[in-house]
């Protein structure tokens, strides 16, 4: 397998690497590096911090390898390579009736990315995380060893998988059960919302499988928290058609996403909803993949990069995110991306994100500015009793990301089970000290 020196990064682009990449074809191919040169696995880089990073050391792109093994349209299991993308499941099965039981904002991770960091979507408070739908993982672990978990076999494996970070394995394959859907597309209802506590009481109550909220992270006073509720379900009667996207062609200046830009354009983008709301009906793939009507749309934020700053507190700890927010909006650096979720319980890992509660992720143009500010964010979380999502953090330190979960050790000890020698190490797992 020849490796090639590159230059790489994650979405958020703060954080770079500079190393060898291999990128196999074949499940032979891949066992062959992991047997004589093992190194750790990236997708399609669309984790936004330093997760998929090996500064100077060597990594493996999994994106050729994106086959479909098998499918069983009976029961809806699939089983795919490690570089599948999620939204070409999406694609291929939705017409035959089956699709991804959660899927992010985004159709582009691929199946090892979203198992790495037991990604959820806006229907987590109703079907939980990505690893909790994984019904068997197949893993190469250094020196070619592959073990196969699941929920029922080799458990301490599979959990420290779901969620994992890339540190038990390289992930080879894995089994999905997808879930049925009547159609290719989604009745979704708009709610313009007017206030912070209006949007958790509307969140709460909502009765709908898909659910999501866009935050004016520049509005004050009465009107904190305000923005637009969305939510959906799955129906029939829509033709699945890819539009294109709109590119970015362009790194933007700073002066782009200043303070009075983002607040003319938040304003606005509030109105678009009617006072009385609205419902309509759509592709599946426009409503759960927002971020690809923009291509490489992290270019807005030009060649610094931004952060994204996600977190989850419990429901009882909802008037310290209602701080976080204030705080937010009195900064003046927000960014228009700003997103409120409630979460259910759902987690498949020991160090899965969810927990029962909400979650706001916002993006801040980085600057030293956004830094102070999002330190200050992490210390009202952990006051919370909440947590940071490891595939969003830049900036957290080992002690911080620690304290916010609780079975790291036990993680950490079926990480050096399997790869004692510490080659799948990443650059995040160096920067919080994860293992030693």
């Amino acid at each position: 397998m020849q490796w090639k020196t590159a230059d790489y990064a994650g979405w958020g682009r703060v954080h770079k690497a500079h190393g060898e990449l291999a990128r196999p074809e074949r499940a032979a191919d891949l066992a062959r590096i992991m047997e004589d040169t093992p190194a750790p696995a990236l997708g399609m880089r669309r984790s936004y911090n330093d997760s998929l990073l090996n500064d100077g050391g060597r990594a493996i792109d999994m994106t050729r390898m994106d086959k479909i093994l098998s499918f069983d349209a009976a029961t809806g299991v699939v089983e795919v390579e490690a570089g599948v993308q999620l939204g070409e499941l999406l694609r291929l099965f939705a017409p035959k009736g089956w699709l991804p039981a959660v899927v992010p904002g985004t159709g582009f991770p691929t199946v090892g990315g979203a198992i790495a960091h037991d990604i959820h979507g806006k229907n987590h408070h109703a079907l939980g995380s990505f690893g909790q739908h994984v019904t068997s993982v197949t893993l190469l672990q250094p020196g070619g060893k592959r073990v196969t978990a699941s929920p029922g076999r080799n458990k301490a494996l599979f959990r420290a998988t779901m969620g994992g970070i890339g540190q038990t394995g390289v992930i080879l394959s894995a089994k999905l059960q997808m879930i049925s859907t009547p159609g290719t597309g989604m009745r979704v209802k708009e709610t313009r919302v007017g206030d912070f506590d209006e949007f958790l009481d509307l969140l709460d109550n909502s009765r709908f499988d898909y659910n999501v909220g866009w935050i004016d992270g520049t509005a004050k006073g009465s009107n904190l928290g305000r923005g637009i509720l969305e939510e959906a379900e799955l129906t029939t009667g829509v033709e699945a058609r890819k539009g294109p996207s709109l590119p970015v062609p362009i790194d933007l200046p700073g002066f782009a996403l200043s303070a009075p830009t983002v607040r003319l354009f938040n304003a606005a983008y509030w109105r678009k909803v009617p006072a009385r709301g609205r419902t309509h009906v759509m592709p599946i793939a426009s409503h759960v993949f927002p971020l690809d009507k923009l291509h490489d749309w992290n270019r807005l934020y030009g060649k610094r990069g931004f952060h994204q700053f996600q977190c989850v507190v419990p429901v009882d700890a909802a008037p310290v995110l209602k701080d976080i927010v204030g705080r937010i909006a009195h900064s003046g650096l927000c960014s228009p991306l700003a997103v409120i979720k409630r979460m259910g319980p759902g987690r498949a890992g020991m160090l899965s994100f969810p927990m029962e509660g909400y979650t706001l992720a916002i993006d801040f143009p980085a600057r030293d500015k956004a830094v102070r500010l999002i330190h200050e964010l992490e210390a009202m979380t952990i006051e919370a009793g909440g947590r940071l999502y490891l595939g969003k953090d830049a900036l957290a330190t080992g002690d911080t990301i620690k304290a916010m979960y609780p079975e790291w050790q036990d993680w950490a000890a079926e990480a050096a089970r399997a790869d004692p020698d510490g080659v799948l190490i990443t650059d995040m797992v160096r920067r919080l000290e994860l293992r030693g």
